[in-house]
């Protein structure tokens, strides 16, 4: 146990954080400090060195702890919220039954609240960053902006660009350029532009999206090749698939977020690594309602760039990285023997400083280092679980979970404490949403394939009483 205080750690002056442990894109650093400043990294090093350079600062001694890159969530759906528990044991391309009715039926009240506590979920499960995949809520993008910003998490916020069949490519790019410009002077706020799926936009869209996020230095993020259907109604199409289909139309290239990206082909993988694509690697997604796992390994080892996503599914940024190397596993280690799937670094790595340069936030966030945002977490490795180091990237993937992160800390301000923010009341928030949800769903016309896991229970106990 350690005597940490939240006391220590507010206020809007420089600070000097002395943890155990640091971990630094050079690995795990015991006996180092860091000095946050406006906002940044000001100053990381052998912590002895710094109180010397920085003597008008006061050592917040943080025993037991590591101070680590807070994680990206390279893709949320963050108004699907109210809906979570929804996609247990359905099968694929729920979107059509359940994610488009349940946001259908959001006004914008319900939407910022669904925001928010999925905000509020990624904090406390150790994400300072999360991509907003676009809503499909009859609401603007800014009810979204403004729940993430109050919630006071990172945001890479997408509007949607969907303009097939029959709409209007020149209105929907003439919004796409407001949205773009809306959050220059945000301090959360990230702009980028969506597409739902490759078919849900013309190919003149897709191409002028592309362009136009390629030159304002954001990101267009689009799920590709996630469902069997997806490429077989693109194939009858265009006789193309999907990832295909956006290279041919000149949507490929360092802009493009492919999410999920399950099923691809070799000559798929190649146009990934050509293009400098990437791809949110979405591991929990596939195991729950997905087709495939996406060939992470292969694509760190062809250099194709990729982050960590969560699809929604839990904002559980320790359970992700374990999930990301547990389906490599699965899907790929066993079978050819290997026992290391790329180690545990690799997936921090891809957790924090690979989703952030997914993002076109890779000179900003994701990293400790000095200049970039102080974007952290303060983690508890005096716990039973971590106490024991021998190797504490592989600890903090295969053993470490939320209940260890003491603090979380966005642009340098102390957000979350203990699993709760600092700054507003958490647990209200989780009580509105609790009685909006129920008058959202009420009214929404989500079909699931499957009933309750309790019911289905008793329906197969009936049916073996029957057989009897």
């Amino acid at each position: 146990m350690n005597d940490v205080s939240p006391d220590h750690l507010t206020g809007t002056g420089p600070r000097l954080l002395v943890p155990d442990v640091v971990l630094t894109p050079d690995g795990p650093l015991e006996s180092h400090a860091v000095v946050v400043a406006d906002g940044s990294f000001g100053a990381i090093g052998p912590a002895r060195e710094l109180e010397l350079q920085h003597p008008q600062l006061a050592p917040v001694r943080l025993p037991g702890h590591a101070l680590m890159p807070g994680f990206v969530d390279t893709h949320h759906h963050l108004t699907q919220s109210f809906g979570a528990a929804l996609a247990f044991g359905e099968p694929s391309e729920i979107f059509r039954r359940v994610w488009a009715p349940l946001e259908g039926a959001l006004d914008e009240e319900s939407a910022y609240v669904a925001a928010k506590l999925a905000a509020l979920e990624s904090l406390r499960g150790g994400f300072t960053t999360v991509a907003e995949a676009g809503t499909r809520a009859a609401v603007e993008a800014d009810v979204v902006a403004a729940a993430a910003r109050d919630a006071g998490i990172r945001c890479v916020l997408g509007l949607l660009c969907n303009d097939a069949p029959g709409g209007d490519s020149a209105d929907v790019m003439a919004q796409a350029h407001k949205h773009l410009a809306r959050y220059d002077t945000d301090d959360l706020i990230h702009p980028s532009l969506a597409v739902s799926i490759p078919e849900a936009a013309t190919a003149r869209t897709l191409r002028e999206s592309a362009c136009l996020a390629a030159e304002a230095g954001a990101v267009v993020q689009i799920h590709v090749n996630e469902h069997l259907v997806a490429v077989e109604r693109s194939l009858v199409r265009h006789g193309l698939r999907p990832l295909e289909h956006l290279h041919h139309v000149g949507a490929l290239g360092p802009q493009l977020v492919a999410a999920h990206a399950t099923l691809l082909t070799p000559a798929e993988l190649t146009l990934l690594a050509d293009s400098g694509a990437a791809v949110s690697y979405n591991p929990v997604a596939s195991a729950w309602k997905g087709n495939a796992v996406a060939p992470a390994a292969l694509m760190a080892e062809r250099g194709i760039r990729f982050g960590l996503g969560t699809d929604g599914t839990r904002g559980d940024a320790f359970r992700l990285a374990d999930a990301a190397e547990s389906a490599q596993r699965l899907a790929y280690g066993l079978a050819s023997g290997d026992s290391s799937c790329g180690a545990g670094w690799t997936w921090l790595e891809h957790g924090a400083r690979g989703g952030a340069d997914a993002l076109g936030l890779g000179s900003f966030t994701g990293t400790v280092t000095e200049g970039a945002a102080a974007d952290f977490l303060l983690v508890d490795i005096s716990t039973p679980e971590m106490r024991l180091t021998w190797d504490l990237p592989w600890e903090l993937v295969r053993r470490g979970n939320r209940d260890q992160i003491s603090a979380v800390f966005v642009g340098g301000r102390l957000r979350m404490w203990q699993g709760w923010p600092t700054d507003w009341d958490g647990p209200a928030l989780v009580r509105q949403a609790a009685e909006l949800s129920r008058s959202v769903l009420g009214r929404a016309a989500v079909t699931r394939v499957h009933p309750t896991s309790t019911a289905a229970r008793c329906d197969r106990h009936r049916g073996r009483s029957v057989a009897l």
